[in-house]
Parts: structure tokens; sequence; C-alpha cells
């Protein structure tokens, strides 16, 4: 049987509960219920890092933040060998579209025959040069408007044909078409959306009111709950002065109508599969880096290793290979997604990598206990262990550990690390989680090191965030001027 093409479809920042057929009744996203009833979906899967681009790092690499030595938004060790260079000297050819935030080096291939460059900020990528082409260099915030404005719903400035979501499934449906296709392929196609700010096209935009939308989930005592990262995210996304019920419902609306539109995109992409009869001998692999907040807890964001924002959703379709319609709540993580593509061309990954086949996964072939979750280091540092039952949680900026109940408290209401009812778990959760992590910066003779816990600023404007292209803040009249 010939090698398998494989399509790897990254979306950015999509909670894991934004599946319609995994339980969300809120939510419309046919394609994916379909790829639910076809596949296999994977309910408890983590990312190894709540932030872009040590996800994306632990992913294309296979390793862990704490070995690979990205743990946030920082350089890659770009030396490592990735997934698309394993997958091109097997005979793969590699391509890949839209966000991949490669740092240092954006431009770099990693292994890909060709790319397509579209990243969030970027001034001089192909969506910015598209643009420009098709008489939209007055829009300065194609993927919408940051800063001040970053977690306010908004309609985006772009009809839904020249949306990004738009253009990277159309890129990805060109290349295709193009291709020679002597021989498989690997494609990685990576949204933007749903990431910040929420925005939709007409009449995407439109698909959900505010009124349908639940509140977020805030437990009696949140503060239990949150960490030092939590209260710094924030303040420099510009949230921690107030909620207001009716806009974060606005904000859940304008969430859902990304994930709308994207699952409708992705949907044209599959139907080229169908028609072009490839479809049947492609595994299909569904997933996001991280999830989001969306007010739950009182918070927006990631770099937080509660459900909301560490939990991530896991399809996984390939015919006569993963069950239709099987539900895996064995533990997960986007580390499994290299030596699945690896396995599936007949290849082994090597000692380094950390993740296992999900076939191999599902199928009950591999005895796993936890997955990992790292971001920051040494004395900034969140660390997650995440078995089928529980969640230990440790945050050197606060000197504090979480114990969460997942079996019984599956909402994450309580932190159960005081109670002494859970002693004997606590313990052998935290002798695991200083096992796995043995040698990093954290770790002094099999316990956490001990760092000054961290406070923020009382003063409200302390630590807030800029991040507006230098395009969209050219003034319009020089007399206007500061």
């Amino acid at each position: 049987m010939p090698a398998p093409n494989i399509l790897l479809f990254f979306t950015d920042q999509q909670r894991y509960d934004t599946i319609r057929a995994l339980g969300n009744p809120v939510i419309r996203t046919p394609v994916l219920d379909d790829l639910t009833s076809r596949g296999t979906a994977f309910t408890r899967a983590y990312t190894p890092s709540p932030v872009c681009v040590s996800a994306r790092c632990a992913l294309v690499t296979g390793t862990e933040p704490h070995v690979n030595g990205c743990t946030d938004n920082m350089p890659m060790d770009m030396s490592r060998t990735s997934l698309m260079q394993l997958l091109t000297a097997a005979g793969y050819d590699c391509h890949g579209v839209g966000k991949m935030h490669f740092e240092p080096d954006s431009r770099g291939l990693w292994g890909f025959g060709s790319r397509v460059y579209s990243e969030e900020c970027n001034a001089d990528d192909d969506f910015r040069a598209y643009l420009d082409a098709h008489g939209y260099d007055h829009v300065r915030d194609p993927h919408g408007v940051r800063s001040e404005y970053y977690y306010l719903p908004q309609p985006s400035q772009l009809p839904a044909r020249h949306h990004g979501t738009s253009f990277c499934v159309d890129r990805s449906i060109e290349w295709l078409r193009q291709r020679q296709r002597r021989r498989p392929f690997f494609l990685f196609t990576s949204i933007i959306k749903p990431h910040p700010p929420f925005e939709a096209p007409t009449p995407w935009n439109k698909l959900y009111r505010a009124s349908e939308m639940p509140l977020p989930k805030v437990p009696a005592h949140p503060e239990e709950l949150l960490t030092y990262w939590n209260h710094y995210q924030n303040r420099y996304k510009w949230r921690d002065q107030g909620c207001d019920e009716n806009l974060l419902r606005t904000m859940k609306a304008a969430y859902y109508a990304c994930v709308s539109f994207i699952d409708y995109n992705l949907g044209r992409l599959l139907e080229e599969l169908d028609s072009t009869r490839q479809l049947e001998n492609t595994l299909i692999l569904f997933t996001s880096d991280h999830g989001e907040l969306l007010g739950d807890y009182g918070s927006v964001g990631k770099r937080c290793m509660l459900d909301s924002a560490a939990r991530i959703p896991l399809l996984a379709v390939w015919p006569d290979r993963f069950g239709a319609g099987q539900r895996c709540a064995e533990p997960a993580s986007l580390i499994d997604i290299l030596p699945t593509c690896l396995s599936a061309a007949g290849l082994e990954p090597s000692a380094e990598h950390a993740g296992v086949d999900l076939r191999r996964l599902a199928a009950g072939k591999v005895e796993r206990d936890a997955v990992y979750s790292q971001i920051q280091s040494a004395d900034q540092a969140l660390y997650l262990r995440a078995t089928r039952d529980s969640k230990y949680i440790w945050s050197a900026p606060d000197q504090r550990e979480y114990l969460l109940d997942s079996a019984h408290d599956p909402d994450e209401t309580s932190n159960r690390a005081g109670n002494p009812r859970f002693g004997a778990l606590l313990a052998q959760e935290r002798a695991a989680t200083l096992a796995h992590f043995a040698g990093t910066p954290g770790v002094e003779e099999g316990r956490w090191r001990s760092y000054p816990t961290r406070h923020l600023s009382p003063q409200r404007d302390a630590h807030l965030l800029y991040q507006d292209p230098p395009s969209s803040t050219v003034l319009p009249d020089p007399r206007y001027g500061p």
C-alpha cells in the first residue's frame, strides 16, 4: 500500500470544548462533527506549553520544552531536526501554509519544500502582499485591531473571500491542484484564528448572538485556582479593570464565529481532497496549539494550566486505522503528532522523541500515565502533570501547588492541594512531576527550588502591552500629533 498523504490542520488558541459533537450544544461545527464521526477524538489532550511559539516548537521537534529549551514566545533551536525534515527525507512533498511562528528565522523552511508565509503582525508577508494586490492596502490590521482593542469583539475589515482564514485554505487548495502527485504529501495548514482579536467576516460575525451565549465558568472561589501569570496576563491584555457580563457573552459569540468560519473553510479543503480521490488515503490530524480562558475564572488568554487554556481539541481520521466515532480518554499531547506522522509514513521515531503514536494510544497498546506541560522556566515557570483522573500544577512565581480532581470535579472548581484527604495523591503527583523535570533549573535536590514570590504592580497601567503593527499607528495628519 502506498504511503498515505498527511494533512495537519492547525488552529491557534482553540479551546478543547469547541466541537458540537463532543458536547458543546451552542457552537456549530458540522465539518468537525463529521470528522469525529469518521475518526478518533482524543478527549484528554493537552498542549506541551500553553503559548504559541513553544507549543509549535514541541510539535515540530517532538520534544518537550524543558528538553528543546523553548518555553515561551522566544527563539527556537532550529538546528533540531523537524518533522518536515524527516518526512522530506522519506520522500514526502512538504508544504506549509499560514502561521508557523518559526523564530528566529520566521521565513525559514525547516524542512518544507515550500511555504506560504502569513503571520499575525508582520507587515511584509504573503497575506499582506495579497491584500495590497486586491485593493485592500488601506486595511492595516488585517487580523483585527490589537492593544487596547485586543479582547474587544470586532467585525472583520475584510470580506469573507479575502479573510486570513480563507486565504490559508485557498493557498492550500491551490498547492494541492498544482503539485505533481508522484509523491505523498504532508500539508501543514495553520490558521491564525480564533486567536484574538476575535473578528469574523460578514455574515459570520452574526452567526451567534450574545444573548444566546452561556456566561464564563467562574466558580465560587476562583482565586484559589489562579496564578501570578493569570493576573499579569489580565493586566497586559487590558482585561483586569472589571468585567461586563454582556461584553463577555459578546466575546464568546465572536470567538465561536471564528471557530465556525474555520470549520467551513476546513470543509472546503476536505471537499478538494474528496473530489480528487485523495481523501481515503490521507491521514487527517486536527488540533490547536493551546486554548483560551475566554472569561473563565475572570481571566483571558493562555499561559495557564487550567483546562480552558491548556487542554486542546485533537482529532485523527484515517479510514481503517482510527476507529470511527471512537473517544479516547487517555492523556495525549501535541508531542504525539510527530511519532504519529512518522509511523504512518513507515518510519520510527528516535529516542529523543517524547510522544507516542496516537494509533497505538487509541488501541490501548501504549501504557502512559501522564502528559506534561511547561511555560517559562526557573523562577517564572508553571509546570503541569495531567493524568486521566487528576492534574498537578506547580507555580514557581507563587511558590504554590495545585491539585485538581479531574475525575470528580471535571469543571475544575476547587484546588485540593490543601485538603488532607488528598494528601497521599498530592505527594504522589508532586514526586512524579519533580522526577520528570529533574535536572531543570526549577528543581533542586528532588524539591521545587525556592524563589521569591512575584506580585503585580498596583498601578493600573503598569505592564500594559502595545502590539500594533507600525503601519497602523501612522498619524492621519501631522497636526494631530502628540
